[in-house]
């Protein structure tokens, strides 16, 4: 029998190859893959992580190679990411891994997500793998053991995590590809991300822990570190990696 591996993706600000290269990564290994998101609908990619065009601001090179782009499109052509469940209704007894993908919308609706975090815990204490790509890691922060030290579940652990040299200050929307009534994002504005992603999760590994954040990753040279039952990755230009590396791991 297969492993089953569930998905969490954001509602109002996946980037879309985050969620492409891994999904494709495990399809193609044969497991068997559930998605899930805060609403229940489909996660559909930010405007930006679809345009072919688009040169990164804070790395100064194009982010969204075509084929990732075409691939991206036949997936929501095809309605592969259309029948999500929620988050809140996932039990994690009945998957094997869970795998939390990023983009600038993961930081407000996943990360902070208490749901996402009850799962994080319980994959923990269960035993099984966490995966956790670009801002998603933030989500492993918040998630805290159940004894009375309460601390985080990646305490003590080594973690890759956004830099804080990406991280921009201009005013950043969350406009989505293919938005419509039932689906249509946030219209939510915020002073570049979020939240800065390095400093609370260098505190959350704890003084017996490191954080690795490379700011001259890219694709030829991409981040992703396995500290069991951890895997996690730097961003966009990590996907791929991040992908196999959870490939690699789970078989």
């Amino acid at each position: 029998m297969s492993k089953k591996v569930l998905i969490l993706a954001s509602n109002v600000g996946l980037w879309a190859e985050e969620l492409q290269a891994p999904w494709d990564a495990l399809k193609k290994a044969g497991f068997d893959l559930t998605l899930a998101t805060p609403k229940g609908i489909t996660p559909l990619p930010m405007v930006l992580s679809m345009d072919k065009d688009f040169i990164d601001p804070m790395q100064n090179y194009n982010v969204n190679p075509a084929e990732v782009v075409d691939r991206c499109n036949e997936i929501l052509d095809t309605g592969e990411w259309d029948s999500p469940i929620k988050i809140e209704d996932a039990v994690m007894s009945d998957y094997d891994a869970l795998v939390l993908v990023g983009g600038p919308g993961s930081a407000l609706d996943i990360v902070g997500n208490p749901f996402v975090h009850q799962l994080c815990v319980a994959a923990y204490e269960q035993g099984k793998i966490l995966g956790a790509l670009c801002y998603a890691v933030g989500a492993f922060v918040w998630a805290r053991e159940s004894d009375t030290l309460h601390r985080s579940i990646i305490y003590g652990n080594k973690v890759v995590a956004h830099p804080r040299e990406w991280d921009f200050t201009g005013m950043m929307n969350y406009p989505l590809v293919r938005a419509n009534e039932a689906n249509p994002g946030t219209d939510i504005v915020t002073q570049g991300f979020a939240f800065p992603l390095l400093v609370i999760v260098e505190d959350a590994v704890g003084p017996n822990g490191r954080v690795y954040s490379d700011p001259t990753a890219n694709r030829q040279k991409p981040q992703v570190h396995y500290d069991h039952p951890f895997v996690t990755a730097l961003s966009v230009e990590s996907s791929i990696a991040f992908g196999d590396k959870l490939v690699e791991v789970l078989s």
